[in-house]
């Protein structure tokens, strides 16, 4: 740390230096998160310094987390859900296991999950102490329900389902998960922390939510296709008397007992994440969700007239391709099996999938 400090003209000049070193959205085709609406990004600022693991002495903004929470419940078909601002994906994937496992005390806790899940269930299991054990995959990507049921044993606290898997954009067999876990009597966790901003918007979704009599938990992320500030995340319970199995004792904060696996929480991205669902409302999201789509299917179009076949039809705007390489200056990502992946995410426009396109066409030129 300097002994004296650095004047504020130099200061600025040395961060906005740094952030000229990082890459514009503009050409990158990896990322599920966005740049966030305009709204999203006026709301932030007017709730910086907003702490919601001090709820008392924020109680709007607290407000406004119930308010999110009750938005993302009606949403997946359950007004009354029970739930928690977290910082994402990873965060609600952990809490909903150590729901589960507190719900269900076994001394060799196992949990079934795809082999399409995301990484945050390798740490969840790391720190839980949980077997993972991991179900193939179909020819089309999705979880094998069948096989995940042979994984079940009288040890099982949970199995997971993917809506919109992070390589390939697939939703699993939630239907017939949900029948699994009630006859089994399993935990069901749905993550479906893109897909969950994306499904409800489509002209023919799905069931994945609370409206299937399995279903437990949901994850959710508005920072994603909810274009909020980053972090905002969404744990949804079916019933929210569960969060009462991870309370820890809070004695000198405004609230005696906390769920929540932060304790500092902002308030800002959550205020963002409701402001955008207010202002665009289910009609304005689902014109966003049909503009990515669109712009999925176009992309898909292009690259196999280019001769670069789909890996696979995804259900939600994630585009994947053999494709050994992308032109330069663009960034895209691979998937474990080889395919060139692309999100169509809003900030990736017809013209960028144009340009994009055109620079494919030119490689072989």
């Amino acid at each position: 740390m300097r002994e004296v400090g650095c004047p504020e003209e130099d200061l600025f000049s040395f961060l906005s230096s740094k952030r000229r070193e990082d890459l514009g959205y503009r050409n990158i085709l990896s990322s599920m998160c966005t740049p966030p609406h305009p709204i999203a990004a006026r709301v932030h600022a007017m709730f910086l310094e907003t702490n919601l693991g001090d709820p008392g002495l924020f109680p709007g903004t607290a407000a406004l987390e119930d308010l999110l929470i009750r938005r993302l419940g009606a949403l997946m078909h359950h007004p009354d859900a029970g739930g928690y601002a977290t910082s994402g994906g990873t965060e609600s994937n952990i809490q909903a296991l150590r729901i589960a496992k507190k719900l269900k005390p076994v001394k060799s806790p196992n949990v079934v999950i795809p082999a399409s899940g995301h990484f945050s269930f390798t740490k969840a299991c790391d720190i839980l102490g949980l077997e993972m054990r991991t179900a193939p995959l179909d020819a089309g990507f999705r979880m094998d329900a069948e096989a995940a049921d042979g994984l079940i044993d009288d040890n099982t606290i949970a199995i997971v389902g993917v809506v919109g898997t992070t390589e390939y954009g697939m939703v699993d067999p939630i239907g017939r998960l949900s029948e699994i876990a009630l006859e089994r009597g399993v935990f069901l966790h749905i993550d479906a922390a893109f897909g969950g901003m994306v499904v409800p918007f489509l002209d023919n979704p799905v069931p994945f939510d609370f409206s299937l009599p399995g279903v437990s938990s949901i994850s959710v992320d508005p920072h994603k296709m909810g274009m909020s500030t980053i972090p905002a995340g969404c744990l949804l319970t079916r019933n929210p008397e569960w969060f009462a199995c991870l309370n820890v004792d809070t004695p000198y904060l405004t609230v005696k007992k906390e769920c929540t696996l932060a304790g500092t929480r902002p308030g800002a991205s959550v205020a963002a994440a409701v402001a955008v669902l207010e202002y665009l409302g289910r009609d304005g999201m689902r014109a966003v969700v049909a503009g990515c789509m669109e712009n999925c299917r176009r992309l898909i179009e292009g690259m196999e007239t280019l001769g670069y076949p789909r890996a696979v039809t995804p259900d939600v705007n994630v585009a994947t391709f053999s494709c050994g390489r992308a032109p330069p200056g663009w960034r895209v990502s691979t998937t474990r099996n080889g395919h060139m992946r692309i999100v169509c995410m809003p900030h990736v426009t017809r013209d960028v999938i144009e340009r994009f396109l055109a620079d494919m066409g030119d490689i072989d030129a």
